[in-house]
C-alpha cells in the first residue's frame, strides 16, 4: 500500500519545520517545496504544481507572520500575501480534484476584547483587533472559502484548524519580526549577557495570552491527518488556559537564569487584554497539548542558543 501523499505549504516556517521534525510524519510521503520551488502567490504556479504531483491531501501552513510591530508596519503585505496564498492553494486544490485539505487559521480571526474563551462559531461575530486586522481578514476569507467548497460539494472535505498563539523551535527571534515569547527570550538573553539590572515590559504586563509550544501544534496536525474523517470542519487547537505577560517574562527568566527585575512602559501598545480559545471541540475530538510552559521555553531557548546565535 502506497503512502498518503501530502503537500505541505510553509515547510520552512515554524509550524512546517516542527511538523517535518515530528516522528509521525514519516508515515507519509510529504512534499514541502520552498518558496523558490513553488510561489504560492501565483495561481498558475500552484495549479501546475498540483497537476504534476497530485497530492492526496494538502496542509496549508504557509503565511506571512509577525508580531504587533510588524503587523502595524506592513498591513498591506499581511493582507495581500496571506489572502493570495490562501486563495490560490485552496482554489487550485479544488480545481485539481484534491478531496482533502487542512487549512491552518489563526486566533486573530476572532473578535477583539472577549474575556471568555473564544468558540469557533464566533468568527465574524465582532470587530477584529486593529493591530493585526489585515492578517486576520486574510485568514477569515481562506477559512470561509474552505467552508464554501465543502458546502457546494461535500465530497471535498476542506477543514480549518485555528491554533492559539504559538512559539518554539524555528521561531523568529529578530525583534523586528518576533512574537511575544521569542522576543522575551531574545531580550532576556541580551540582558543576562550584558548584566543589565532591568528589562522593559510593554504595558503593565497584565494582558493575558495563550501560547502553545509549536511541537504540540505539529502533533495536533499529525493527529488530524490520521483522524481526518472525525475532525470537525473548524476547530481550535490550544491549551485551554492562559498566562499574563508578566508570567511569561517570569517563566523565561527562571529557565534562562536571568535574576534582574522588570520595569513597565505604559506608553506602549499591548493589543487585546485577553485572547483565549475554547478547547471544547478539541477535547471532545480527543487531543490535548502535552508541553508545560517551562519545558517549551527551555526547548525554544536551546534552539535559540544553538541556531539563532550561530
Amino acid at each position: 500500500m502506497s503512502k498518503l501523499r501530502i503537500l505541505l505549504t510553509g515547510g520552512r516556517g515554524m509550524v512546517g519545520q516542527n511538523l517535518l521534525e515530528h516522528p509521525g510524519i514519516a508515515e507519509f510521503d510529504v512534499l514541502a517545496p520552498a518558496s523558490s520551488e513553488l510561489d504560492l502567490c501565483s495561481h498558475d504556479a500552484v495549479a501546475a504544481y498540483l497537476d504534476k504531483h497530485r497530492p492526496d491531501l494538502v496542509v496549508h501552513a504557509a503565511g506571512k507572520v509577525g508580531g504587533i510591530q510588524a503587523n502595524m508596519r506592513e498591513p498591506v503585505g499581511f493582507l495581500l500575501q496571506n489572502l493570495d496564498m490562501g486563495r490560490n492553494i485552496v482554489w487550485a486544490a479544488r480545481q485539481a480534484g484534491v478531496k482533502r485539505l487542512l487549512n491552518l487559521g489563526s486566533s486573530c480571526m476572532y473578535p477583539r476584547n472577549h474575556s471568555e474563551p473564544l468558540r469557533e462559531e464566533q468568527v465574524l461575530k465582532g470587530e477584529l483587533e486593529p493591530t493585526n486586522e489585515g492578517y486576520a481578514l486574510a485568514k477569515v476569507v481562506t477559512a470561509r472559502l474552505c467552508e464554501y467548497i465543502t458546502r457546494e460539494d461535500p465530497s471535498y472535505q476542506y477543514k480549518t484548524l485555528i491554533p492559539c498563539n504559538l512559539y518554539g523551535r524555528h521561531d523568529k527571534f529578530d525583534p523586528a519580526h518576533s512574537h511575544l515569547i521569542p522576543a522575551i527570550i531574545h531580550k532576556l538573553h541580551q540582558a543576562r549577557q550584558g548584566h543589565l539590572p532591568t528589562v522593559e515590559i510593554w504595558g503593565d504586563g497584565s494582558a493575558r495570552r495563550e501560547f502553545m509550544y509549536a511541537g504540540d501544534m505539529a502533533d495536533a496536525v499529525v493527529h488530524a491527518i490520521n483522524a481526518f474523517d472525525t475532525l470537525p470542519p473548524m476547530m481550535n487547537i490550544g491549551l485551554g488556559h492562559d498566562y499574563t505577560i508578566n508570567e511569561y517574562y517570569q517563566a523565561a527568566a527562571q529557565v534562562m537564569g536571568y535574576t534582574g527585575s522588570f520595569v513597565h512602559d505604559l506608553s506602549k501598545p499591548v493589543g487585546m487584554a485577553r485572547k483565549l480559545v475554547s478547547v471544547e471541540r478539541q477535547q471532545a475530538w480527543g487531543w490535548q497539548s502535552q508541553s508545560s510552559l517551562h519545558a517549551g521555553i527551555e526547548k525554544t531557548y536551546h534552539f535559540y542558543l544553538k541556531e539563532f546565535l550561530q
